[in-house]
């Protein structure tokens, strides 16, 4: 049954990475600044967009570059918990890279505005699984992303946004995955993980093939990122491999099953069910092996899996809003 679900899960995924007008797109990346030599990140610029909204620009010596991300907080001041929301696979495409998919396309902005939180929002990371890439990519750049979340960033939004130090991680499709393995690879800095409509296993040969899939969907050669099959780097990144560690969390994760629902009434059919369809059902046939693994380990966790629904933003925008609860508790607000 397994084997069949995997095989299902590849055909899924390559049918809908043949949907016409997926094009190589290469973000377009801040110059590069002369790393200080102590390999420290500093705060290049911090722009305050409105009272509750910043966009704090960090020298990160990982990347070599200036990344930006944005910010949602608090008028007032006094401590609080910070939230880490990542990216789908364009991570900012939409907007020429100036901002995050997540506050173009939902109402995150609204729905954090009377909550006493950090969001952080990275803008970039364009098909990067928010990982430390082996080695750089011709059409990718550098993608040295857990580095710079889980290490140096979480003291810059501490010190500049009266952080307290918990922090949770959550993510939209790549950015699921990313989330998971931000949780599972740095326990001790999160106390919660959401995933959205995410695959959160590499240990089996279709979920693999959808991971190369949405780098190569990109023009990034998956190789660059975790090497072949045989590298010990995939398993040392396989949320369902590293289970583990989701002890104690608060866990949620949500999927549709890439049939048609509310939000499809009125759209374009082609980018919507064509295409949405295939990759949400993916995400719906492997997500039970990820509960099985949490099971097997006595692990409580939040499982979702909606009647309907395809790889689309307003539900993820409502998945949001369902999880609150769960990250509520992980956040201790």
């Amino acid at each position: 049954m397994r084997r069949h679900a995997s095989a299902a899960l590849g055909l899924a995924v390559s049918l809908a990475l043949l949907g016409p007008g997926f094009t190589a797109a290469a973000e377009t990346a801040p110059a590069p600044f002369a790393a200080p030599e102590s390999g420290v990140a500093s705060v290049d610029d911090i722009v305050k967009l409105t009272d509750t909204r910043s966009a704090i620009f960090v020298n990160s010596p990982a990347m070599g570059r200036v990344i930006q991300v944005q910010v949602l907080h608090p008028a007032s001041g006094g401590p609080r918990p910070s939230l880490y929301l990542l990216d789908g696979v364009s991570a900012g495409e939409e907007s020429n890279f100036q901002e995050s998919t997540w506050t173009q396309k939902t109402d995150a902005v609204q729905f954090f505005a009377d909550k006493n939180i950090n969001v952080v929002l990275p803008v970039g990371g364009t098909a990067s699984y928010y990982t430390d890439w082996l080695q750089p990519d011709p059409t990718l750049g550098v993608n040295q992303w857990e580095t710079f979340l889980a290490e140096e960033l979480p003291p810059i939004i501490d010190a500049n946004f009266s952080g307290n130090g918990v922090n949770a991680a959550a993510g939209v499709s790549m950015g699921a995955m990313g989330a998971a393995n931000l949780v599972t690879r740095h326990p001790d800095l999160y106390t919660g993980l959401a995933s959205y409509s995410g695959c959160l296993d590499n240990t089996h040969p279709g979920t693999r093939e959808s991971v190369r899939g949405t780098v190569a969907y990109k023009g990034g050669d998956p190789e660059n990122m975790w090497g072949p099959d045989s590298n010990p780097a995939w398993v040392e990144h396989d949320p369902l491999a590293n289970a583990e560690a989701l002890r104690g969390k608060h866990i949620y994760v949500s999927t549709g099953n890439g049939l048609p629902g509310p939000y499809e009434i009125g759209t374009d059919p082609w980018s919507t069910i064509a295409i949405g369809g295939p990759l949400e059902l993916a995400t719906n046939l492997c997500t039970p092996l990820f509960q099985d693994r949490l099971a097997q380990l006595g692990i409580p966790a939040t499982f979702i899996y909606r009647p309907y629904g395809t790889h689309s933003w307003p539900y993820w925008q409502d998945e949001l809003r369902t999880s609150w609860p769960v990250l509520q508790q992980a956040l201790g607000v």
